[in-house]
């Protein structure tokens, strides 16, 4: 249930308009534009009575996601989940920014940003869903290319990677992925089929 219907969708135009400016393009659009697009398309899907927090918080999962570069943090293991979680904090920051600006409150202001920062997986049920969300979002739109970027991953680290992603993601997000409500990469179905059962 959205409480303010006119503050939901400033904040909603506040994320896009900050996506629209990223420099990358994908099927014409800037990237994180249209991957926030996807998420909220996601959630519509799943969990069509999701809160207004929960919505909020995926439309700005990635915001503004390319003024964090890779290559600004060290290409080690440790690099990348240090850069993650700069990740984290960096989105969560600039989505509570917008929505001070669109009317907010710090109460909701702060339960947005724990989902966005990725803070409670498990326990609290916003940052849950945004996974369970962007873990679809990945099966539908982005697991071919990745698959298509890393010809050098041999089948023991594909099953890892998908049974990663699997685990993270809740009973309920499970069942809706193999329920037919999303498209699943048609090449890929057996080796998803195999890093699940197992």
């Amino acid at each position: 249930m959205i409480e303010n219907q006119a503050r939901f969708n400033q904040a909603l135009a506040l994320f896009d308009a900050a996506n629209s400016e990223d420099p990358n393009q994908e099927e014409g659009q800037p990237k994180e534009l249209l991957y926030g697009q996807r998420m909220s398309d996601m959630i519509a899907r799943f969990a069509p009575e999701a809160s207004e927090a929960a919505q909020l918080a995926v439309r700005a999962q990635h915001i503004q996601r390319w003024k964090v570069p890779r290559n600004t943090y060290p290409m080690t293991g440790e690099g990348y989940h240090a850069w993650r979680t700069g990740l984290y904090a960096f989105h969560a920051d600039s989505a509570g920014e917008r929505m001070r600006v669109a009317g907010y409150d710090d109460a909701m202001i702060e339960r947005v940003k724990k989902a966005v920062g990725k803070r409670g997986i498990k326990s609290n049920p916003d940052t849950q869903l945004l996974e369970d969300v962007a873990n679809l979002v990945f099966i539908e739109h982005y697991l071919l290319d990745f698959a298509q970027r890393k010809p050098d991953y041999d089948e023991a680290k594909w099953l890892e990677i998908l049974r990663k992603t699997w685990q993270k993601m809740s009973a309920p997000a499970r069942a809706f992925a193999l329920s037919g409500k999303i498209r699943l990469p048609e090449a890929l179905v057996p080796l998803i089929t195999r890093a699940i059962s197992q």
